[in-house]
């Protein structure tokens, strides 16, 4: 399991979780509109979670309905 970064984030990026995070596994860059959390980097510590201003991040088991298509779109931002 990992942890997700999901819809509240977009157009926030605020970089708490970033500065929390102990294996600097969350990224983004300059044109994304906000912070992916690499999966196979993470190791499931949960720092990041309560740091979250928005409360955009969740347990990959506990992500909204609304919002799973984040797993994918996660996952997908260290793919290309």
């Amino acid at each position: 399991m990992t942890y997700v970064i999901t819809e509240p984030c977009i157009g926030v990026k605020d970089a708490s979780c970033v500065e929390v995070c102990p294996v600097d596994c969350i990224h983004s860059d300059d044109n994304a509109p906000s912070y992916y959390i690499n999966p196979d980097e993470c190791i499931d510590c949960g720092a990041c979670e309560p740091v979250c201003p928005v409360s955009a991040i969740f347990p990959e088991d506990a992500v909204p309905d609304e919002w799973k298509h984040f797993v994918e779109t996660n996952a997908a931002y260290y793919k290309s």
